[in-house]
């Protein structure tokens, strides 16, 4: 199996936490790992063989110490206490205070943001699109965890679709421009923004600063990670790239 140890100085040793890639799984095409292989394809819903998949995340859980709570994201900002809720609850943020509960986010373009409580304390991950970053499902990530006794909070960014690859329309833009007046940060988000030259109303975005402007707006400093691009990159799942695709996973618990 192909994963992303991240790379995150500080981690206490207590947590632990990896994402997958597309490869060491089961899958058949569209859900291969594009060479030929099976893929790790880890979601349910885009059209994958039930029995494929559940095979993968069988092979998952040997490396976890339990079952990841799966949960249904609906690119929203609620977050929920993974310690108590049951798999299938839709949200799209989840955080953990009790040792061998693992939190999971299913990605393929959108971003997923790993939090760690220095203090080895609190976990949480978070999914973010375009919408829950305007709807600040980081932010409300944090506020949970400090509202658990997180000390400080360190966060890793993991594989996205890539600020060369991820155009978008004047209403994105629009929706950050207005989520950002009440905090005076509208120069930053929207240098996040570059047009694209004789495309009026198309941008590229950079969905890593927006997701560190986010954090940084929670407080959060200490940030590590980011740079990936799963378009560009084919040993990533990418929705924007082959719309049929599978899911990648990015997991966080407490040892």
């Amino acid at each position: 199996m192909e994963l992303i140890i991240p790379d995150w100085p500080g981690l206490p040793p207590n947590i632990g936490a990896f994402a997958t890639l597309r490869g060491g799984g089961v899958s058949a095409g569209p859900y291969d790992d594009g060479n030929g292989g099976g893929g790790l394809n880890l979601g349910t819903h885009v059209g994958d063989l039930p029995q494929a998949v559940a095979s993968n995340r069988a092979r998952l859980d040997v490396l976890l110490p339990a079952s990841p709570l799966w949960m249904t994201q609906v690119h929203g900002h609620h977050v929920i206490d993974a310690d108590g809720s049951a798999v299938g609850v839709e949200a799209d943020a989840a955080i953990a205070t009790r040792a061998g509960v693992v939190c999971a986010i299913q990605t393929a373009d959108c971003l997923p943001v790993l939090f760690a409580d220095l203090n080895g304390g609190v976990v949480g991950a978070a999914h973010a699109g375009w919408r829950g970053l305007v709807g600040g499902v980081l932010q409300n990530t944090v506020a949970r965890m400090r509202a658990a006794g997180a000390g400080p909070i360190a966060a890793w960014l993991g594989a996205a679709i890539g600020p060369q690859r991820f155009e978008v329309g004047a209403d994105v833009l629009t929706a950050f421009v207005e989520a950002a007046e009440a905090t005076q940060a509208r120069p930053q988000i929207q240098a996040c923004f570059t047009p694209i030259a004789q495309r009026p109303g198309k941008y590229l975005a950079d969905i890593y600063q927006l997701a560190r402007l986010a954090l940084r707006q929670a407080n959060v400093q200490d940030v590590h990670g980011g740079g990936l691009c799963t378009v560009s990159d084919r040993n990533f799942y990418s929705y924007r790239r082959d719309h049929v695709t599978g899911r990648m996973a990015s997991l966080i618990w407490l040892k």
